[in-house]
Protein backbone atom coordinates (compact mmCIF):
# COMPACT_ATOMS: atom_id res chain seq x y z
CA UNK A 1 0.00 0.00 0.00
CA UNK A 2 1.21 3.50 -0.97
CA UNK A 3 0.73 6.67 0.93
CA UNK A 4 0.19 9.63 -1.09
CA UNK A 5 1.49 13.11 0.45
CA UNK A 6 -1.28 15.90 0.00
CA UNK A 7 -0.42 19.37 0.97
CA UNK A 8 -3.44 21.33 1.22
CA UNK A 9 -3.54 25.80 1.57
CA UNK A 10 -6.37 26.71 3.67
CA UNK A 11 -5.95 30.05 2.83
CA UNK A 12 -9.57 31.68 2.34
CA UNK A 13 -11.10 28.56 2.65
CA UNK A 14 -14.05 27.67 5.50
CA UNK A 15 -13.59 25.49 7.40
CA UNK A 16 -16.24 22.91 7.05
CA UNK A 17 -15.75 22.29 3.53
CA UNK A 18 -11.79 21.95 4.19
CA UNK A 19 -12.70 19.82 6.99
CA UNK A 20 -14.54 17.70 4.55
CA UNK A 21 -12.28 17.23 2.20
CA UNK A 22 -8.92 16.23 4.29
CA UNK A 23 -11.87 13.33 5.93
CA UNK A 24 -11.81 12.22 2.62
CA UNK A 25 -8.36 12.09 1.82
CA UNK A 26 -7.50 10.63 5.32
CA UNK A 27 -9.94 7.76 4.93
CA UNK A 28 -8.64 6.91 1.59
CA UNK A 29 -12.03 7.34 0.21
CA UNK A 30 -10.87 9.21 -3.58
CA UNK A 31 -9.27 6.10 -4.06
CA UNK A 32 -10.56 2.83 -6.41
CA UNK A 33 -9.09 0.52 -3.70
CA UNK A 34 -11.76 1.95 -0.97
CA UNK A 35 -12.90 -0.65 1.75
CA UNK A 36 -13.92 0.96 4.89
CA UNK A 37 -13.04 -1.39 7.30
CA UNK A 38 -9.17 -0.81 6.09
CA UNK A 39 -6.59 1.70 6.59
CA UNK A 40 -5.82 3.18 2.94
CA UNK A 41 -5.41 6.76 3.49
CA UNK A 42 -3.38 9.63 2.98
CA UNK A 43 -0.90 11.69 4.82
CA UNK A 44 -2.30 15.63 4.83
CA UNK A 45 -0.14 18.21 5.56
CA UNK A 46 -1.89 21.80 6.07
CA UNK A 47 -0.47 25.21 5.92
CA UNK A 48 -1.66 28.60 6.71
CA UNK A 49 -4.31 27.28 8.89
CA UNK A 50 -4.49 30.54 10.55
CA UNK A 51 -6.05 32.16 7.50
CA UNK A 52 -9.09 29.77 7.66
CA UNK A 53 -12.30 31.91 6.59
CA UNK A 54 -15.00 31.17 9.06
CA UNK A 55 -18.83 31.74 7.88
CA UNK A 56 -21.89 33.60 10.02
CA UNK A 57 -21.05 34.49 13.28
CA UNK A 58 -19.19 30.88 14.40
CA UNK A 59 -16.18 33.27 15.92
CA UNK A 60 -18.46 34.91 18.31
CA UNK A 61 -20.91 31.82 19.30
CA UNK A 62 -19.68 28.26 18.96
CA UNK A 63 -18.77 26.84 22.08
CA UNK A 64 -16.71 23.30 22.78
CA UNK A 65 -17.75 21.48 25.76
CA UNK A 66 -15.50 19.27 27.64
CA UNK A 67 -17.03 17.16 30.65
CA UNK A 68 -15.18 14.87 33.40
CA UNK A 69 -18.12 12.59 34.25
CA UNK A 70 -18.45 14.01 37.43
CA UNK A 71 -21.25 16.66 38.71
CA UNK A 72 -20.67 20.10 37.81
CA UNK A 73 -17.60 19.35 36.07
CA UNK A 74 -18.89 20.68 32.46
CA UNK A 75 -15.97 23.48 30.70
CA UNK A 76 -17.29 25.46 28.24
CA UNK A 77 -14.72 26.89 26.06
CA UNK A 78 -15.53 29.43 23.19
CA UNK A 79 -14.14 29.17 19.61
CA UNK A 80 -12.37 32.38 19.68
CA UNK A 81 -10.27 31.58 22.18
CA UNK A 82 -9.08 27.89 21.38
CA UNK A 83 -8.58 29.63 17.26
CA UNK A 84 -6.37 32.53 19.16
CA UNK A 85 -4.22 30.13 20.93
CA UNK A 86 -3.94 27.09 18.67
CA UNK A 87 -5.84 27.41 15.23
CA UNK A 88 -4.60 23.79 14.48
CA UNK A 89 -6.57 22.27 17.24
CA UNK A 90 -9.92 23.59 15.63
CA UNK A 91 -9.31 22.07 12.60
CA UNK A 92 -8.34 19.04 13.79
CA UNK A 93 -11.68 18.67 16.05
CA UNK A 94 -13.85 19.73 13.06
CA UNK A 95 -11.61 16.52 10.97
CA UNK A 96 -11.87 14.00 13.99
CA UNK A 97 -15.61 14.67 13.89
CA UNK A 98 -16.14 14.06 10.65
CA UNK A 99 -13.97 10.29 10.72
CA UNK A 100 -16.07 7.06 11.45
CA UNK A 101 -16.25 6.70 15.18
CA UNK A 102 -14.03 2.85 14.71
CA UNK A 103 -10.83 2.03 15.69
CA UNK A 104 -9.33 3.29 12.38
CA UNK A 105 -10.19 6.81 13.39
CA UNK A 106 -7.07 7.07 15.71
CA UNK A 107 -4.47 6.10 13.03
CA UNK A 108 -6.48 7.98 10.59
CA UNK A 109 -6.29 11.34 12.71
CA UNK A 110 -2.11 10.89 13.22
CA UNK A 111 -1.62 11.30 9.80
CA UNK A 112 -3.11 15.44 9.99
CA UNK A 113 -0.16 17.34 9.65
CA UNK A 114 -0.15 20.96 10.10
CA UNK A 115 3.11 23.64 8.53
CA UNK A 116 3.45 27.21 9.24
Amino acid sequence: MERKVYTIDAAGKPLGRLASQIAILLRGKDKPTFVPNKDEGNVVIVKNIKKIVLTGKKKDKKLYYRHSGRPGKLKVIPFKKIFEENPEEVLRKAVLGMLPKTKLRKSQIKRLKFQD
